[in-house]
C-alpha cells in the first residue's frame, strides 16, 4: 500500500467532496475483534515459536472467544431481545452481525481443534508430553484412574436424573457438564432415560499421571475422560448408552442501575452471583453427541443450531494451561529474561532524590516494574511522606502494590485509593482489595458512578524542608506486577511541578465534588482528552494542507471511535502520512482511494501483549508526544476517567520515537489490515533484513532471553 504524500491545495480542492459517514468506510467492531482473535490463533501455527508457547496462544484464543461470547455476542443478543438495536457507523444491524459472527466463529473454532489435534498434540507427543486418551490407557493407568475416580471424583458427583420431579438443573456459566443417556428402571421405578452430570468445580480438570504408571515423559489425563470411563458407577443397575460432555456460555456482563443503587460495593456483590446464571448465548458439545440430545439441550437453553458448536476435544480448552504451568520442559517455552533497571536507578538508595532531578521512563516488560513498587515501598517507610493517592484498576488483592499501601496506611500516612470495582472479570478481586485497604485505615473511593476510573496514576506528597514536594507515577498499563512481565507498557516517574499539580487536581475531582478544574499539562477523559487529540490531528491536517510534510504515529489497542476515524480520514485526504499500530479492533478501513490511501494499519502479535498507548505528531518540526491510558474508543474517551500525559524531555521523546520506528519496521510479528477488513501477515522481501521488534527490545534492554531469528 502506498504511503506517499498526496498533493494538496489545488488538487485537493478540485476533488469531489467525500462522504466520511459512508458506511462502506467502516468495519464492524465485533467482526474486527474476531480478526484479532484469528491473529492470536495463527500464532499456534508459527513454528518459530516454542511449542508450549504455541499451545498457550491456542488457549488464549479459546479464552478470548469465551469473553467474546459472554460480552459482545451477549450484548448483540440483548439488543434484539429488548428491541433496542444499535447500528454503528458501519451500518450493520445486530441480527446480520450475529449471523456473520456465527459463520466466522464456527470456522475459527473448528480450525482451533484441528490445529490442536493434528499439529500440537502430535508435536507434544514427540517431545514426551501427552494427554493419554481412554483407549490408550495401560492396565496400570486404568487401575490408577479407577482408584482416583472412586476416592476423589465419585464422592463429589451429584447425578441429576431428569423427570417431572427433577427438572433440568440451572447450570453455572462455562461449567463442565455431561448429558447421559440411560436404559433401565431405577429403584423408584423411574425410566426417563436421561441424566445430567455436573463436574465438580472443586476438582482439577487435568491431572498428571504418576511416573510409576507411565513409561517416561509427562503424561496427563483429563477429568472428562475419567468421568466418561466410570459414569456407569454413578448409575448402579442402569446401562449407560452414552455420556457426552457439554458446556454452556452465558451472558456475563454486569448491569447495575445507578438510579436504584445506594452502595456500589453491595450492588456489585449481588450482580457477581447473577453473572454465573445469565442468559444462554452458546452451547458447546462433543461432536459425537447424537442429534436428538443436542436438540434437547438447545431446547432447554432456548438456543438454535446457529448457536451450537460441536467440538472434537475438551469443551473447555483453557484448562490445558495446566500442562504449560506444570511442564518440566523449559526448552519448549520462551527463554527467561531479567528485566533491566535504568542506569539512573541501579545504585539509587533514594528514589525521590533521583526523580527530583530527572524524569524516569520505563518500558515494561523489558525494563522492570520494580522501581514503581520500590517507590511506593520507600514512601510507606519514609517519615517525610505525608500522603499517597493511587488509582487501582486491575491489581490483585495480594499484590506488592497493595502490600505497600497497607503498610503506609498502618504507618499513619494518609492513603487515598480510587478502586474501580467494575474492572470486568476483576470485580471480586477488587472488592477484596478494597476491604483489605479499608481495614488497614486507607480511604477507599469507588470513583464516579457510570464513569469507570481507568487512569493509571499515583501521587506522593512529601515534606522536604519548608516545602511540600510531589512525585507522580503515570502509566499506560495496570498496577499489576504479573501483567508487567507480559504486557508492553510505559511508566513515567516524575516530579514535574505542573504535571504533579494536574494529577493532584484529578484526584480531587475523583474523591470530592466540584466544577471542572483546569489542567496545565495533563489531558483527561471524559473532558479534555478527546478534544485535544482531535485538535492535534487537525493541526497535522492543516500542516499538510499548507504543503508541509505531515506525519503521525499512533500506537493503541483499539480504534473504534467514529469521530476519531473521520478526523484520521480528513488527515489522510489532506496528505498526512498516518501510521497506526492497532493491536486489536480497528474500525477504520485503510487504502480507500481518495479517503485513506495515506493510512497504514498494522497489528503486532508476539510474545508480549502490546498494550502501550503512544500518540506522536510531527507538528512541523515541533513534535508532540503523549502517552495515555486510553485507546481511541468511545468508552475510553467519553465514559471513562483516562489520562494522557506529555513527554516533554527531548531525550525521552527521541527514545520513544526510535522505539516506534522499530514497531513500524517490524516484519516478523506484524499483520497489515487490508481494505477488505482482512489482515495479511508481513514477511521480509527477498534480501530484506528480518525485524522482530519485541526480540530487538529484549536484546537492547535485557541482553539475553531473546532467541535468535530462524
Amino acid at each position: 500500500m502506498s504511503a506517499a504524500i498526496l498533493p494538496t491545495t489545488e488538487t485537493a480542492e478540485a476533488a469531489p467532496a467525500v462522504d466520511l459517514n459512508d458506511k462502506a468506510h467502516y468495519i464492524h467492531r465485533e467482526l474486527s475483534q474476531l480478526q484479532f482473535n484469528n491473529r492470536v490463533l495463527e500464532q499456534a501455527l508459527d513454528e518459530r515459536t516454542p511449542l508450549l508457547e504455541r499451545l498457550k496462544f491456542l488457549l488464549i484464543f479459546s479464552s478470548n472467544m469465551d469473553e467474546f461470547f459472554e460480552i459482545r455476542v451477549a450484548g448483540l443478543k440483548s439488543q434484539l431481545a429488548f428491541g433496542h438495536e444499535i447500528v454503528g457507523p458501519d451500518g450493520m444491524p445486530p441480527r446480520q452481525a450475529l449471523n456473520e459472527i456465527s459463520e466466522i466463529a464456527h470456522r475459527q473454532i473448528a480450525r482451533q481443534y484441528a490445529i490442536l489435534n493434528e499439529r500440537l498434540l502430535p508435536d507434544l507427543d514427540r517431545h514426551g508430553i501427552r494427554i493419554v486418551r481412554r483407549e490408550n490407557w495401560s492396565p496400570a493407568q486404568k487401575r490408577w484412574v479407577q482408584r482416583y475416580f472412586r476416592q476423589e471424583v465419585a464422592p463429589m458427583m451429584t447425578p441429576i436424573g431428569l423427570d417431572p420431579t427433577h427438572p433440568f438443573p440451572l447450570l453455572v456459566n462455562k461449567s463442565l457438564n455431561f448429558i447421559v443417556e440411560l436404559e433401565g428402571v431405577d429403584a423408584f421405578g423411574r425410566d426417563s432415560g436421561l441424566a445430567i452430570l455436573p463436574a465438580p468445580r472443586v476438582l482439577p480438570r487435568i491431572m498428571r499421571l504418576p511416573e510409576e504408571v507411565c513409561e517416561g515423559g509427562e503424561n496427563y489425563v483429563l477429568l472428562s475422560s475419567i468421568i466418561h470411563a466410570h459414569a456407569e458407577e454413578l448409575f448402579p443397575g442402569m446401562e449407560v448408552l452414552g455420556c457426552y460432555q457439554f458446556r454452556l456460555t452465558r451472558n456475563a456482563d454486569l448491569t447495575i442501575d445507578p438510579e436504584e443503587m445506594d452502595d456500589l460495593a453491595r450492588a456489585l456483590r449481588g450482580e457477581l452471583f447473577s453473572r454465573r446464571f445469565g442468559d444462554a448465548v452458546r452451547l458447546e458439545v462433543a461432536d459425537n453427541c447424537p442429534k436428538k440430545l443436542t436438540d434437547y439441550l438447545l431446547k432447554q437453553f432456548g438456543l438454535t443450531e446457529v448457536e451450537l458448536y460441536e467440538v472434537n476435544g475438551p469443551v473447555n480448552l483453557t484448562r490445558l494451561f495446566g500442562i504449560i504451568n506444570r511442564s518440566q520442559s523449559p526448552q519448549l517455552q520462551y527463554p527467561p529474561f531479567v528485566p533491566a533497571i535504568p542506569k539512573a536507578l541501579k545504585k539509587a538508595e533514594d528514589l525521590f532524590q533521583v526523580i527530583s532531578k530527572q524524569d524516569v521512563l520505563l518500558l515494561h516488560p523489558f525494563e522492570s516494574f520494580a522501581p514503581v513498587v520500590d517507590l511506593l515501598r520507600q514512601a510507606a517507610k519514609d517519615p517525610d511522606v505525608l500522603t499517597i493517592e493511587q488509582t487501582l484498576y486491575r491489581t490483585g488483592a495480594n499484590s506488592e502494590i497493595v502490600d505497600a499501601l497497607v503498610e503506609a496506611a498502618r504507618a499513619g500516612k494518609e492513603v487515598i485509593t480510587v478502586v474501580e470495582l467494575r474492572a470486568r472479570f476483576d470485580e471480586e478481586s477488587n472488592l477484596s482489595l478494597a476491604q483489605r485497604l479499608q481495614q488497614a485505615g486507607a480511604v477507599v473511593i469507588y470513583g464516579v458512578v457510570d464513569v469507570k476510573t481507568h487512569a493509571k496514576m499515583m501521587l506522593i506528597q512529601r515534606r522536604e524542608g519548608q516545602k511540600l514536594q510531589r512525585y507522580a507515577h503515570l502509566g499506560t498499563g495496570n498496577y499489576h506486577s504479573g501483567n508487567a512481565r507480559l504486557y508492553t507498557d510505559y511508566s513515567l516517574l516524575t516530579s514535574d511541578v505542573a504535571l504533579c499539580e494536574d494529577v493532584h487536581k484529578l484526584f480531587s475531582q475523583l474523591t470530592g465534588m466540584g466544577k471542572l478544574l483546569k489542567m496545565k499539562k495533563l489531558l483527561h477523559a471524559p473532558f479534555t482528552l478527546k478534544k485535544s487529540l482531535l485538535d492535534l490531528i487537525a493541526r497535522e491536517t492543516a500542516h499538510a494542507e499548507a504543503g508541509k510534510p505531515a506525519h503521525m504515529i499512533i500506537k493503541i489497542n483499539a480504534l473504534t471511535d467514529a469521530k476519531m476515524i473521520r478526523a484520521l480520514y480528513k488527515a489522510s485526504i489532506a496528505g498526512v502520512k498516518v501510521d497506526l499500530l492497532v493491536r486489536g479492533m480497528c474500525c477504520l478501513r485503510p487504502g480507500i482511494a481518495g479517503v485513506s490511501q495515506n493510512v497504514r494499519v498494522r497489528s503486532i502479535v508476539g510474545r508480549f501483549l502490546e498494550h502501550s498507548r503512544v500518540y506522536w505528531f510531527a507538528n512541523d518540526g515541533d513534535e508532540r508526544m503523549y502517552l495515555a491510558s486510553a485507546d481511541m474508543m468511545e468508552r475510553n474517551l467519553d465514559r471513562r476517567v483516562e489520562t494522557g500525559f506529555p513527554i516533554e524531555d527531548r531525550k525521552l521523546r527521541q527514545r520513544i520515537r526510535k522505539e516506534l520506528d522499530l514497531y513500524v519496521a517490524d516484519t516478523t510479528t506484524t499483520w497489515e489490515l487490508n481494505t477488505d477488513g482482512n489482515y495479511s501477515r508481513l514477511h521480509p522481501l527477498d534480501g530484506q533484513a528480518t525485524h522482530d521488534v519485541q526480540r530487538q527490545l529484549l536484546e537492547k534492554y535485557c541482553g539475553a532471553g531473546a532467541p535468535a531469528a530462524p
